[in-house]
């Protein structure tokens, strides 16, 4: 799974990020790949990760969550251990997700989650927005030499330079960047979609969509803006709870999301003047030049006996200057499609 080489033709490669969506249950995990799957979602998307790699296990200001919001007054440490997909799932997982034709991959934290998820031959590595600074885990991962994923949610322009040149300095350029806003949920005003063309014409890479809206509508309209990854929380069920579920879609709005993404690719078409059939079809009904009363042979054509209407039978309106003050050579009923062999 290339993204800077992939066939254009399979469309935006769309990622159901399972994330803490799991219920701390394995059996929730299982079932979530296989709505994903149902969803028709491209991948499902793992963070690989423990309490100890994110950070220390300390009751200080510093290790608290955002001070407002759903993780409101929460331990960072305490965050993490919630949210945590035991390390001993992965393999069930990305068995199950290889069963049903899924793609499966994560995000590592360290270096030893990268060196976790070799064994399982993923077909790419995602780097979490948070971790877009941290140089030495993004060339690690790199060096694998499988496609590179970077959100870029709390990134200024710096910071994707070096994540870019990390990737690049050890070989890789398989390389997707993906405009991300790090707010849960991000209010549409600050989504900003069209930083999505700027990134690929700014950095020459591929790009695409980390999506923390409510709702559907920045995915979809992120097509439009050239977008080759969205990726977007998903959970089985809203009810199973957990940190990132109030701002997750459940199985019936993901299928409305892939659903809505795929009318949107063929709605982008091509660039296209040529007539096809349905339109030549159509261009009959546009205007031209007719004959509006019973004229004889040898009348003036004037304003008063000729008329730019529709349907399209008679001369292109183009014409009208050229015809008037020139006589009809017969005699011609109303309602008579004006021509070259009509006129004198």
């Amino acid at each position: 799974m290339g993204f800077l080489d992939k066939d254009v033709n399979k469309g935006v490669y769309i990622i159901a990020e399972l994330s803490a969506n799991h219920g701390n249950s394995l059996e929730v995990a299982l079932r979530t790949v296989e709505a994903a799957k149902r969803t028709g979602a491209d991948a499902i998307k793992l963070q690989t990760f423990t309490a100890d790699s994110m950070t220390l296990d300390i009751d200080s200001t510093d290790f608290m969550a955002n001070p407002a919001g759903a993780w409101a007054g929460i331990r960072l440490y305490d965050l993490y251990k919630e949210a945590a997909l035991p390390l001993d799932w992965h393999q069930p997982i990305f068995a199950h997700a290889k069963h049903l034709g899924l793609d499966c991959f994560s995000s590592p934290f360290d270096k030893e989650a990268v060196d976790f998820l070799e064994p399982f031959n993923p077909p790419a590595y995602k780097i979490a927005s948070f971790e877009i600074t941290d140089i030495p885990l993004i060339k690690y991962a790199a060096l694998k030499g499988k496609p590179m994923i970077i959100s870029t949610g709390v990134a200024d322009i710096a910071d994707i330079e070096l994540a870019i040149s990390a990737c690049r300095e050890v070989g890789n350029n398989d390389i997707t960047i993906l405009k991300c806003t790090s707010s849960y949920p991000t209010e549409p005003k600050d989504a900003n979609l069209l930083t999505i063309p700027d990134i690929k014409t700014r950095f020459n890479v591929e790009t695409g969509l980390s999506d923390h809206t409510l709702g559907i509508e920045a995915p979809v309209l992120s097509v439009a803006f050239g977008a080759t990854v969205i990726e977007k929380h998903f959970i089985l069920d809203k009810s199973v709870g957990g940190p990132d579920a109030h701002f997750s879609l459940d199985e019936k709005e993901f299928t409305e999301l892939v659903t809505a993404v795929r009318i949107a690719e063929k709605m982008m078409g091509k660039v296209d003047y040529s007539m096809t059939p349905s339109k030549q079809q159509s261009r009959e009904r546009a205007r031209s030049l007719y004959i509006t009363q019973d004229v004889k042979k040898g009348d003036l054509i004037t304003e008063k006996n000729i008329k730019s209407i529709r349907p399209g039978y008679g001369m292109h309106p183009v014409k009208w200057d050229e015809v008037l003050g020139k006589s009809f050579n017969a005699n011609l009923s109303k309602g008579t499609p004006l021509s070259e062999d009509l006129i004198e």
